[in-house]
């Protein structure tokens, strides 16, 4: 499994993805984004599904991108990803599906071209299809997303700030790596300033976020503590 975050606020984007691979019972670790970056194109994607549909249809838009200077919205780009994502599940949904696989790519596509007045995020799904999160939507997650999102959900807005992002986003991650064994570190960390085209990326190890994530535990014993308990007297209570 995976869990690759996107969030989208006024002072421009934070992306998160977990590197862990599991294949039977082997785990690996690898990558789970690219970069694309050029004078005033900033694009980065992150992925979930078969690693080979990934491959391929990130190596067609590869091609695409490399050789098309049109591209002057996200949403074009967002078009031409879809398509690529389809030429892909032409070619192998058929042979995966003989095999008893699906044709399984959910993409997180994410930044800033020339002509965007602000960053863009958008969620490809495996049909080629996507939506743009906005303000009542700023983050997306793609893969483990379900024990991540109330954290997201209670403490994320288009007004936080870049720093409030990246912190809720870890805490995100790290409610999902104690509950799913899929998921775990080391974390690769994309920053995006608005209007700057270029990225920011660190990979976190354990040991680097080892103290913050027993603060955040510790925290959490103490907010359920400081809670009022008169409302369980009627059924606590001898």
């Amino acid at each position: 499994m995976t869990y690759c975050l996107g969030i989208k606020v006024k002072q421009g984007l934070l992306a998160l993805a977990d590197t862990r691979i599991t294949s039977g019972s082997e785990t690996t670790i690898a990558k789970k984004y690219v970069t694309h970056v050029s004078d005033k194109h900033a694009i980065f994607i992150m992925t979930s599904g078969l690693r080979s549909v990934r491959d391929k249809a990130l190596t067609y838009f590869k091609e695409v991108i490399d050789n098309e200077s049109a591209f002057t919205k996200m949403y074009q780009a967002a078009n031409a990803l879809g398509e690529q994502i389809r030429r892909a599940a032409k070619e192998d949904k058929k042979s995966l599906y003989a095999s008893g696989l699906s044709f399984d790519l959910n993409t997180i596509l994410g930044g800033q071209l020339e002509a965007d007045e602000e960053p863009k995020i958008f969620l490809i799904y495996p049909e080629g299809n996507w939506i743009e999160m906005g303000e009542g939507s700023p983050f997306i997650i793609i893969g483990n997303s379900g024990y991540g999102k109330p954290i997201l959900r209670r403490t994320i807005s288009v007004n936080s700030s870049l720093a409030t992002a990246l912190k809720s986003g870890f805490l995100s991650f790290d409610s999902t790596r104690v509950s799913a064994n899929d998921v775990d570190f080391p974390i690769d960390v994309i920053v995006y300033k608005k209007d700057s085209y270029k990225f920011k990326i660190k990979r976190y190890e354990l040991d680097e976020m080892f103290e913050v994530s027993k603060i955040w535990g510790e925290k959490l014993r103490e907010s359920i503590e400081s809670i009022p308990d008169d409302w369980m007297k009627k059924i606590l209570d001898d």
